[in-house]
């Protein structure tokens, strides 16, 4: 399904991905390069959400995932019943130790877990300000059980939307990071939007037949981005959201076409998706070829 589009001003032209180029030799074929996407976030042993999910999305675009564990959880499909979130040291660590060997396009933030961490992913991050950074801020498991309390997402507002190209929060996200409990998605982006110049803040979260996930941009230019409602639930959409939009930017696609695609990708995967376990449906992360 393809979520069609309403720009309430100046729809921007969509710029097409980066082919890469391939040269043979007799022993082997070396191809250029896939985009690098370097991922932080959190291990879910489900393999529904958090890195795993980071990765098969990524692999989708065309990309390399170089993931960096920022917490490891205790939970599977229904619901999180425990997380520890690592030293400071060990996640710097891996992370510079991707970026000093590696060219990397952009960055994806998951799961962060606790203000410790939001900090020092903060002062990685200002050591590489050209890197675009898509943030998921992650404070909820799909089943509900809290991933960081309320005061990591307060600290993520603070500190790190204004690094961000783009947040992707759902509506019960914005919600807390807005610190608005009953907010409408226009009320709380407009409470973020001073922090965060691009906020998307996705649908489905209520009991509506069409879903709305709308784009906002600083100085006032919404989009609106419409897909039809599938029956279940789903464990990991938002990381696989993120982690699209992540590398459809690696590849260079303008903002605006980069979110239609991941939107466009992601519902594939939940209309596709599987009952791995006794709770919430799995999306299927195929390849964009294997998506029509």
């Amino acid at each position: 399904m393809t979520f069609a589009q309403t720009n309430e001003k100046n729809p921007a032209a969509a710029s097409g991905p980066v082919k890469s180029l391939v040269v043979s030799s007799r022993t082997m074929t070396i191809y250029s390069s896939r985009p690098v996407v370097l991922c932080l976030s959190g291990h879910d042993p489900s393999g529904g959400a958090g890195l795993q999910a980071d990765i098969e999305a990524l692999l989708a675009q065309g990309c390399h995932a170089a993931p960096a564990i920022t917490a490891l959880t205790v939970q599977d499909t229904v619901n999180v019943t425990d997380f520890r979130v690592l030293d400071r040291e060990w996640v710097l660590a891996q992370a510079n130790a991707v970026l000093n060997d590696s060219t990397v396009a952009a960055v994806k933030l998951g799961m962060l877990g606790s203000l410790e961490m939001v900090d020092t992913v903060v002062e990685l991050l200002l050591e590489h300000p050209h890197l675009p950074l898509v943030c998921d801020p992650v404070l909820r498991a799909g089943g509900g059980g809290r991933l960081g309390k309320d005061e990591v997402g307060y600290a993520m507002r603070e500190r790190l939307l204004p690094l961000a190209m783009i947040a992707t929060p759902n509506l019960p996200e914005a919600r807390i990071l807005a610190e608005l409990p009953e907010g409408t998605a226009d009320e709380c982006a407009a409470k973020l939007l001073p922090f965060c110049k691009h906020l998307l803040i996705t649908g489905g979260h209520g009991d509506e037949v069409l879903i709305h996930n709308r784009l906002y941009i600083r100085g006032g230019e919404t989009h609106t981005f419409t897909c039809q409602r599938l029956p279940g639930s789903y464990h990991g959409s938002g990381c696989t959201l993120a982690s699209a939009l992540a590398g459809r930017l690696a590849h260079g696609e303008n903002l605006i076409s980069a979110v239609q695609s991941a939107l466009n990708y992601t519902w594939r995967t939940l209309r596709d998706a599987e009952q791995l376990g006794k709770g919430q449906f799995v999306p299927r992360r195929l390849p964009l070829d294997f998506c029509s």
